[in-house]
């Protein structure tokens, strides 16, 4: 895996971690602003990705579908 892709990685579950956490969505602006922060920074690690990016992952990307981005990255390497 590329470190683009390592770093996709890693903040694809950063996010999914603030999604979880409760007690960040106690504080709800607090909560948007986190997830704006790492949306900005997926964005970012997203364009520094080598090209091609494969097809089913560039579509995941697309849709946002980050779950599905984050498994994809997980199985096309072996894991983390």
């Amino acid at each position: 895996m590329t470190r683009p892709e390592t770093e996709l990685a890693a903040a694809l579950r950063e996010r999914l971690n603030i999604i979880a956490d409760e007690k960040s969505r106690r504080d709800p602006d607090e909560h948007v602003k986190r997830l704006r922060e790492v949306s900005e920074r997926i964005e970012i690690l997203v364009a520094a990705l080598p090209r091609p990016i494969p097809q089913r992952l560039a579509h995941f990307l697309e849709r946002r579908s980050y779950d599905k981005a984050l498994e994809f990255l997980f199985s096309s390497s072996g894991g983390l």
